[in-house]
């Protein structure tokens, strides 16, 4: 049997090659290289037994040669960044996805499964309660409301602070373009999988965490920038105030759902979350993270938010649960396993400041009236 991992080269993507090495599977890895995930070009921790085909999922001559022989498809490449390229978002991660299925009914492939990676942030600012007035799914919230540094979630029929639900797969609410092309990706796999008979299961990562992470790329995560500031020297920077909500899953846990979901005929036509299960402020995972570095180094919060961020995202995992999966890794094994990779690279520069530079200058990342 072969197996294709798109974006095998990559965080998650590598992992699954691992994994599948392991069980004596042969695997296809498609990958750009993309210079701001892997400035170094390829990465020294890619196995010499899987078979390279380089080039975008964009590229119909790519697919094409990397396609052949395979019988199970794990779709991880995407497109991640905060900068406002929208047109970029949708071509590789919705019109790379819908090229996949077009080839795959072209040449009448035979396709046992294909696992296509989306994303926790198809929730956009996710599912909230109202004491007096119910569910309901807010839009994004008001830049004006950001701007005076009021941070909750407020219900649009009375104006109060609403609580956050955990998220369920029945909803979706993506309001930033990375979000919305990551809704069109799974939407097009599930419904194209499902009119043409090719078994297709979308798994909604939660921030996944762990070695292998990119240290160069901007959208790898709080883990990565606030590790290189601590080593840095410098305070973790935490936007809002400190209080969002999220869950953070290990990747070891992200691939055993991968496989699971590959031989789970219940699975087939269905979109799981695969989540950590369990909350953490940012503020707590800040001091956390310093905590498991040994630097008596406190965040700052200044004030700041970041044009499209959500308020909270912890998403419900009983869907996946029930078909025998759950994560086995908590947040201290997260970072001790991140801590450690990081510290295997050897020079940790200050990757974080072209980041920061260009979200500044484009308006990505904006002062509130709380701003000190």
């Amino acid at each position: 049997m072969r197996a294709l991992v798109s974006g095998g080269a990559g965080f998650i993507g590598s992992h699954i090659v691992d994994a599948l090495l392991a069980r004596g599977v042969e695997v296809t890895i498609l990958d750009n290289f993309q210079p701001r995930v892997h400035p170094k070009g390829r990465p020294p921790y890619l196995p010499q037994q899987a078979r390279v085909v380089e080039g975008s999922v964009t590229d119909r001559r790519a697919w094409e040669q990397a396609l052949d022989g395979v019988s199970v498809i794990f779709h991880e490449a995407a497109y991640q960044d905060y900068m406002p390229d929208f047109s970029t978002f949708l071509s590789v991660n919705a019109a790379g996805t819908a090229l996949l299925y077009e080839l795959i009914v072209e040449r009448r492939q035979e396709i046992e499964r294909v696992i296509v990676a989306s994303s926790q942030a198809v929730y956009g600012e996710g599912q909230y309660r109202c004491e007096e007035h119910g569910l309901f799914q807010p839009p994004a919230r008001p830049r004006a409301q950001l701007d005076r540094g009021c941070w909750d979630v407020l219900c649009p029929l009375c104006g109060a602070a609403a609580s956050d639900e955990p998220l369920d797969e029945d909803y979706h609410n993506p309001f930033n373009a990375y979000a919305v092309s990551k809704l069109a990706e799974e939407l097009t796999a599930l419904r194209l999988g499902a009119l043409h008979g090719i078994p297709t299961v979308a798994l909604r990562y939660s921030i996944t965490q762990g070695p292998r992470q990119s240290l160069y790329n901007s959208y790898s995560g709080i883990c990565r920038i606030f590790c290189l500031r601590l080593l840095n020297g410098k305070p973790p920077v935490v936007f809002e105030d400190g209080r969002q909500k999220r869950d953070y899953v290990h990747v070891d846990d992200v691939v055993a759902a991968n496989l699971l979901v590959w031989k789970s005929r219940e699975a087939c036509g269905r979109a799981f979350n695969v989540g950590g299960g369990r909350a953490v402020t940012v503020v707590d995972y800040a001091k956390a993270v310093a905590e498991a570095l040994g630097v008596g180094i406190d965040p700052a919060i200044p004030g700041e938010y970041r044009l499209g961020d959500n308020r909270h995202s912890v998403s419900s995992i009983e869907r996946l649960k029930a078909l025998g999966w759950e994560p086995k890794k908590g947040l201290g094994d997260i970072l001790r396993d991140y801590i450690g990779w990081v510290r295997s690279q050897g020079d940790v520069g200050e990757y974080f400041v072209e980041a920061d530079r260009a979200m500044r200058e484009l308006g990505v990342v904006r002062r509130s009236a709380t701003a000190q």
